[in-house]
């Protein structure tokens, strides 16, 4: 038998389906020999409450015989992520985001509601002929094609000039954090 995140497979003794399709029959182990256990601290953290003080209570998986950092390591790394997620460089990063998308996404929203909207309510207005064959509508539909990559360039140039800079230093910093944490260890 073969284990797939969480699906037993027929082993190719014709047990199991032979159409492609697998169905779980059972849970899947969560000891099996050669499982990577799972220790991302920003999981836990967002998961129980958005790092809040008090309310965060990061599980500490079981270290197995001699391979990987012991229980004490995960607990001081996940408090690193904490720290860094509370830190003031941190939410200048998210509020940078912030102010670039939530204002994008409401305008490309509206453009696209009011570009359907038009095509519903007036559809003469969007009938009437500006070159030849190409009339508004067509060329309000195509204008939601350059929208969405001109929006896409504009959050990519974003990125680059006023996050990926912030983000790179918050990352590296973590790491250091988390490896002196860990007493040295990768």
């Amino acid at each position: 038998m073969q284990f797939s995140k969480g699906r037993v497979r027929g082993g190719g003794d014709g047990s199991g389906p032979s159409d492609g399709h697998h169905e779980a029959r059972g849970p899947a182990p969560t000891d099996m020999p050669g499982d990577v256990p799972f220790d991302d601290p920003w999981y836990d953290a967002l998961a129980s409450g958005w790092g809040e003080a008090g309310t965060v209570a990061v599980p500490v998986p079981a270290a197995r015989q001699g391979q990987g950092p012991g229980p004490d390591d995960h607990l001081a790394a996940a408090e690193v992520y904490l720290e860094v997620q509370r830190s003031p460089a941190f939410q200048e990063v998210r509020s940078r985001y912030r102010r670039f998308v939530v204002p994008a996404t409401v305008a490309f929203f509206l453009w696209y509601v009011a570009y359907v909207v038009a095509a519903t309510a007036a559809p003469g207005l969007m009938a009437r002929p500006v070159v030849g064959a190409v009339n508004v509508g067509l060329l309000a539909g195509l204008g939601q094609f350059l929208s969405t990559f001109l929006l896409t360039w504009a959050y990519a140039r974003h990125a680059r000039l006023r996050r990926d800079r912030a983000a790179l230093e918050l990352r590296w910093d973590t790491q250091e954090l988390t490896r002196g944490a860990r007493g040295g260890a990768a």
